[in-house]
């Protein structure tokens, strides 16, 4: 969890984060003691704090920086989705991790309830980056993952059909071909399927620090 704690430190995000570096640290010991050691837990900043539209540019891929597709300009405003509580703190750690790559090939409307009948919650598109600023091995080509505890609510209180995901770039359309290989926040439909696409979710999320 240390570790954790210096990457972030290392990328600025506690700066950005209004959080001072011994805040950081402090947490991080704290909940790696809490959740034996922090093996198989991520160290997360509250999206409030730090949100995906600052992180995204940090992923790296090949060399390549992370970026947010041009047509989810309001990548911003996608919140957790009803039934997905985050602790009411700047950071927390999120346990249990999987991709969801056995559920490559589903919609996220048939995958949400399906982890919810597992008793897993979905990561947020934060956290989904989190994880791979971490670990960037996790973001395999034909093996990414969406992040469906993220979503944006309309004015009408209809959720917009949208769902994020972080996957790799091929470099076509929009993205440009200097994007090639590149790590992508974007989205796709909730009620659409695709074989490469897994579900990110984990098991519990714990704050503390306030």
């Amino acid at each position: 969890m240390s570790a954790q704690a210096e990457r972030l430190i290392e990328l600025g995000v506690h700066r950005s984060a209004g959080l001072s570096a011994a805040r950081l640290r402090a947490f991080a010991a704290a909940a790696a003691e809490a959740v034996a050691g922090g093996e198989g837990a991520l160290l997360t900043v509250h999206p409030d704090r730090a949100p995906a539209s600052a992180l995204a540019p940090l992923l790296r891929h090949d060399g390549k920086p992370g970026f947010v597709v041009t047509d989810m300009t309001d990548v911003d405003l996608f919140a957790p989705l009803d039934g997905v509580v985050l602790p009411d703190s700047p950071l927390h750690v999120v346990t249990g991790l999987d991709r969801g790559d056995h559920m490559a090939g589903w919609s996220p409307d048939e995958a949400l309830p399906a982890l919810t009948k597992e008793a897993r919650t979905p990561l947020l598109l934060t956290e989904g980056i989190h994880w791979v600023l971490q670990q960037p091995a996790v973001l395999e080509r034909n093996h990414c993952f969406m992040t469906i505890g993220s979503r944006l609510r309309k004015a009408s209180g209809v959720l917009d059909a949208r769902t994020p995901a972080i996957w790799i770039s091929n470099g076509t359309g929009r993205d440009g071909r200097e994007r090639r290989d590149a790590p992508k926040v974007g989205w796709c439909w909730a009620g659409n399927r695709h074989t490469w696409l897994g579900f990110a979710s984990a098991v519990d999320r714990r704050g503390g620090d306030r």
